[in-house]
C-alpha cells in the first residue's frame, strides 16, 4: 500500500501534466506572425525562444493586442515580450510545490536549457484535483498513516492529550519487546521507560535531540506536541537513532568522507576544499510554512550572484538569513562583514565603506585604512538597515554596484568589486522612494530578490519551538537546572503579539529563567502587561483597544531597555533595533 501511495506522488510531476513540444516564436519574428499563431491555435500565450531553443520571454494575448493597437504588426516581438511573467522549472518538479508560486506560466527546460514544455495554472489544477480524487477513492487516511509508521526505521509512538498511547509502530515494538496490541490504550510511562511524553502533552513544549535511557541504552529522541485549532491534543515521540553509539558511528563516517574529499582534492582537479556550510540556516528555528519557504528560497538564491534584500521588523532574524546566504554561496571562503547603516555618523560613512589613503583628510590614519568593501573582498558585505543610509551615500553605492568598482578616499586607483552585497531593512523603502528619502534606481538595484521575514505573531507555530530552544540554552548559559513552562503560561506566550519579535522573546525567556524560583514557569510569573492583554476586556472599539495595547506595551519595553542600559540612549536604541532619532521621538511621545 505504501508503494501505491508513493506512486501517486509521481503522478504530481511536471512531466505528466505539462504541454509537450509547445508552439513557440523566435525573438526576431514579427508581432503579426506571433498574433496569427495565437489566434489560429487559440493559445493563452506563446513562449519566445532564442536561437538554441532556450526560453527568453513570453507573449500573452493581452500583450499582442496592445502591440496590434499600436500598429506595430511588423515590429520584432523582442520589443514587446515580457521577461517576468514566467518561471523556469524541470520535469521532475512537483506541481504541489509550484501552484503557490505567484506565476501564471511555467516553462519546462531540459539539461541543455532547451524549452520542452509549458505548464499553466489550469494544468496544475487538473493534476491536483485528479490526485486527490484518486486518493479519496483508493485509500483511507488511517491506513496510510499506519502503513507509513510501520515502514519507518525509527521508533514512533503517539499519545493523546491524557498521555495514553494511540499509535505504536513496529520499530518501537521490536526495540522495547512490547507488542503493539499490548501498548495501545496504556499510559505511555507504563510502556516506555524514562519517557517524558506524558509531560509534553501537559506543557506543549517540543523537545529535540534529547537523551533518553531505554533498557540501559542512551537514545536520541524527539518529542513533538500535536496542536489542533489551538488545542493541545497529543504528542509524538520518535527514536531518531538506534542509539548514541550509532550517532558516533555516523559522525565518524562523515569525518572519513570529509577527509577523503580533502585528500582527493590534491589529486583530482575541481573538487571543493570544504563542504558547503549550512550551520547558519539550521540555527534558524522554525517549522512553520513561512519559515520553511524562506529557507528553501535562501538555498536557491545563495547559489546565484543575485542581489538580495531582506525585509522584516526588528528582531526577526534578518542577519541570520544574510549569514546563511553567505555560508551557502561561493563567497563563503571570504569574510562576512556586517555594517549597521543606522549606527554610522553621516560624515564617516564614506570612509567606513570605501576606506581612505594616508593624508586623505585631516586626522587620516597613517598608511590609510581599508574600508568594509575591501575587508569583504571575496566574501559578503551585509548592509543592515540600509533605509538609514544618507542620500549622498546612496548615490555612491549605486555607482559602485553599476560599475563593479570603487576607490578609497584620496585615491585615484580603481579597485574591482569582488564582494557580494546583501541588504536588509525594517522600513518600507517603497514609501521612502515616494517621499524622496530613498533613491528609486538604487531600490531596484538592491531588490532583485526580496526575502520577507514575517513577524513572530504571524507564525505562532514556531513560538513553542523557540521557547523550548532558548529555555535550554539560557539555562545552560547560567548553569541553572532546566526549567519547564506550564500550559497556562505557554498559552499566553503563544497568544502574545511579540512586537520585538524573537529578540523580545529571548529577552523575556532570559528574564523568566533568572527571576523564577523553582523549575516551573507558570502564568503568575509572567509580566502584568501580558496577563492584562490576555484577560482585560476594555470597553473600546477593537482597533482602538489594539492601538492602546500596542502603545502600552511599547512604552513598557522602552522603559525596561532604558533602565537596563543605565539611561544610555545610544545603547538602548541599539538593543531595541531602532535608530537613535526614532528612539528620541518615542521618548517624547510617551513622556519618558
Amino acid at each position: 500500500m505504501l508503494q501505491s501511495y508513493l506512486d501517486r506522488d509521481l503522478s504530481l510531476s511536471v512531466e505528466k501534466w505539462m504541454v509537450s513540444q509547445p508552439v513557440t516564436v523566435g525573438v526576431n519574428d514579427t508581432v503579426k506572425k506571433a498574433a496569427l499563431k495565437v489566434n489560429s491555435l487559440d493559445l493563452e500565450c506563446v513562449p519566445v525562444v532564442g536561437e538554441l531553443g532556450n526560453p527568453v520571454g513570453i507573449l500573452t494575448s493581452k500583450i499582442l493586442l496592445k502591440a496590434m493597437l499600436d500598429e506595430a504588426e511588423e515590429d520584432p516581438i523582442l520589443h514587446y515580450m515580457s521577461k517576468e511573467d514566467f518561471y523556469i522549472i524541470r520535469v521532475g518538479d512537483s506541481i504541489l510545490d509550484l501552484h503557490k508560486l505567484p506565476y501564471t506560466y511555467f516553462f519546462v527546460m531540459d539539461e541543455k536549457h532547451k524549452l520542452i514544455g509549458v505548464l499553466t495554472q489550469s494544468e496544475m489544477l487538473k493534476g491536483i484535483s485528479q490526485y486527490f480524487e484518486d486518493l479519496n477513492h483508493s485509500f483511507h487516511t488511517a491506513e496510510i498513516v499506519e502503513t507509513i509508521l510501520d515502514s519507518a526505521y525509527e521508533g514512533v509512538a503517539v499519545v493523546d492529550k491524557d498521555g495514553i498511547i494511540v499509535e505504536f509502530n513496529k520499530a518501537y515494538s521490536r526495540f522495547t519487546g512490547v507488542e503493539k496490541k499490548d501498548a495501545i490504550g496504556r499510559p505511555v510511562q507504563e510502556v516506555i521507560e524514562n519517557t517524558n511524553l506524558h509531560q509534553t502533552v501537559k506543557t506543549g513544549l517540543p523537545e529535540r535531540g534529547e537523551i533518553q535511557y531505554i533498557q540501559g541504552q542512551p537514545m536520541v529522541v524527539h518529542r513533538i506536541p500535536l496542536w489542533r485549532n489551538g488545542e493541545l491534543v497529543g504528542a509524538i515521540g520518535m527514536l531518531i537513532f538506534e542509539g548514541v553509539t550509532e550517532l558516533y558511528q555516523i559522525y565518524d563516517r562523515f569525518r572519513e568522507k570529509t577527509q577523503e574529499i580533502s585528500s582527493g582534492q590534491k589529486q583530482t582537479e575541481g573538487l571543493p576544499n570544504k563542504l558547503p556550510s549550512t550551520m547558519s540556516l539550521e540555527q534558524i528555528i522554525g517549522q512553520s510554512e513561512e519559515i520553511m519557504k524562506l529557507k528553501r528560497m535562501t538555498r536557491k538564491v545563495a547559489k546565484t550572484d543575485a542581489t538580495v534584500m531582506i525585509t522584516g521588523e526588528s528582531g526577526t532574524g534578518k542577519e541570520m538569513f544574510a549569514k546563511s546566504i553567505h555560508d551557502l554561496s561561493e563567497y563563503r571562503e571570504g569574510l562576512f562583514i556586517s555594517v549597521n547603516c543606522g549606527a554610522i555618523p553621516e560624515q564617516l560613512f564614506e570612509s567606513e565603506l570605501f576606506g581612505y589613503e594616508e593624508g586623505a583628510f585631516t586626522g587620516a590614519k597613517k598608511g590609510g585604512k581599508s574600508g568594509k568593501l575591501e575587508l569583504a573582498e571575496g566574501g559578503t558585505l551585509f548592509l543592515d538597515e540600509i533605509g538609514e543610509m544618507p542620500l549622498v551615500m546612496q548615490t555612491k553605492l549605486l555607482r559602485v554596484l553599476q560599475e563593479k568598482e570603487f576607490e578609497r578616499l584620496g585615491s585615484i586607483r580603481k579597485q574591482p568589486l569582488k564582494t557580494r552585497i546583501v541588504t536588509a531593512t525594517n522600513r518600507n523603502l517603497k514609501e521612502m522612494v515616494v517621499d524622496g528619502a530613498f533613491r528609486e534606481d538604487l531600490y531596484y538595484r538592491i531588490n532583485v530578490i526580496e526575502l520577507s521575514i514575517p513577524p513572530l505573531r504571524e507564525r505562532k507555530k514556531d513560538i513553542p519551538l523557540l521557547i523550548s530552544h532558548y529555555l535550554t540554552s539560557i539555562c545552560t548559559k547560567y548553569q541553572i537546572p532546566k526549567k519547564e513552562v506550564t500550559a497556562a503560561a505557554l498559552e499566553v506566550l503563544i497568544s502574545y503579539s511579540w512586537y520585538g519579535n524573537i529578540r523580545e522573546l529571548v529577552n523575556m525567556i532570559e528574564k523568566l529563567v533568572i527571576l523564577t524560583e523553582g523549575k516551573t514557569i507558570d502564568f503568575r510569573h509572567l509580566p502584568n502587561y501580558m496577563k492584562k492583554l490576555e484577560f482585560t476586556n476594555v470597553q473600546a472599539s477593537p482597533i482602538h483597544r489594539v492601538r492602546q495595547e500596542e502603545d502600552a506595551k511599547e512604552r513598557e519595553v522602552i522603559q525596561m531597555i532604558l533602565e537596563e542600559s543605565g539611561g544610555n540612549k545610544s545603547l538602548a536604541a541599539k538593543r531595541l533595533g531602532i535608530h537613535r532619532t526614532t528612539l528620541y521621538q518615542k521618548l517624547k511621545k510617551y513622556g519618558l
